[in-house]
């Protein structure tokens, strides 16, 4: 607007020459900035040090295939399309199905974890997890989760892309080996509670401690909710504080401050279980979905309420983190 007006109060009067050769530089230097400006403020910023750059939009399709499989509370249709949709993308990966049976308050219902393993050269590993269903009370509205759900599992399979080039051909990751979970039974099938929530991460938790494997996992990360077009996740405090500090470290190299750790909140959810067995763990989580959180749980919980730019800063994110936790 205001390139336009001084265009059209512009007048070639000799003795204003050179007063107008200013206004004009200074309109077309302005004119410029109105182009250009847009561009660097949507486009993705570089991973450090590989000069790559996270793939949000693959992540934010990978989510909307997911999202279109529609409900997949446990004991429906979707969920058994869920698994195989899951069960297809990691064919040729070192994958392991981690399946149980869960008691709950409509009786045993059968549910399955993902487990995908990617080997580094250092003994450990990091556990990058996520859910996959959607909420067993809301099957009956069309509840997709395209948020809840889908998002950060079209993230995580973004971040297995990566993974998998970078262990291609027999290679490993320069650093610890990267797990990646996708948790069966977040959600409640009556009612939140401690027995009646987070059955796939309570059993693997459990399992893991009993056969060892928790011995070797050397941070837990959990995504959740954090494809929101307005992100804003939230410091979850009974989370590790070291780890809370390398993600903020890792959100400052991209300039994402902003995106990160504004509030406090305590979060009930699946990195409760491996917190309470003493292994690092972090809920990075945006529980402020919509105008007073007034998409969660809703039919309002739908694609065109996730980006790829959030998933881009997401990514960015979990991947230097990771880089982070190898130098410590």
């Amino acid at each position: 607007m205001r390139f336009a007006t001084g265009v059209e109060r512009w007048e070639p009067a000799v003795p204003r020459i050179w007063g107008s050769g200013k206004v004009l530089l200074a309109a077309a230097l302005l004119f410029l900035l109105s182009i250009v400006a847009p561009i660097f403020a949507q486009a993705p910023h570089p991973s450090a040090g590989s000069g790559q750059v996270f793939d949000g939009a693959k992540a934010y399709e990978y989510a909307r295939e997911f999202a279109a499989i529609g409900p997949r509370w446990p004991t429906g249709p979707g969920h058994l399309k869920a698994e195989e949709f899951l069960r297809a993308h990691f064919l040729h990966d070192q994958r392991e199905e981690d399946t149980f049976t869960a008691d709950t308050p409509i009786g045993p219902v059968p549910m399955r974890n993902f487990i995908i393993r990617y080997q580094g050269t250092k003994p450990g590993a990091i556990v990058l997890a996520t859910h996959y269903e959607t909420n067993y009370p809301l099957r009956n509205i069309g509840f997709v989760g395209a948020n809840d759900g889908a998002s950060t599992t079209g993230l995580l399979m973004a971040i297995a892309d990566r993974l998998r080039a970078e262990t291609a051909n027999g290679k490993k990751l320069d650093g610890y080996s990267v797990w990646l979970v996708f948790f069966d039974g977040e959600e409640a099938i009556q009612t939140w509670s401690q027995t009646d929530s987070t059955y796939g991460s309570r059993h693997l938790a459990a399992k893991w401690g009993r056969d060892g494997t928790l011995g070797h996992v050397k941070a837990f990360m959990l995504a959740d909710m954090i494809g929101d077009k307005d992100l804003d996740i939230q410091r979850e405090t009974n989370s590790t504080g070291w780890l809370i500090d390398l993600v903020a470290q890792a959100a400052k190299k991209f300039n994402d401050q902003r995106y990160f750790f504004q509030t406090d909140m305590a979060v009930e959810d699946d990195h409760l279980a491996f917190v309470a067995r003493g292994v690092p763990s972090i809920d990075v989580i945006d529980l402020d979905y919509g105008p007073n959180n007034s998409y969660h749980h809703t039919a309002q919980d739908t694609m065109d309420k996730i980006s790829a730019h959030s998933l881009t800063i997401d990514g960015d994110v979990f991947m230097e983190t990771i880089k982070l936790i190898d130098q410590r």
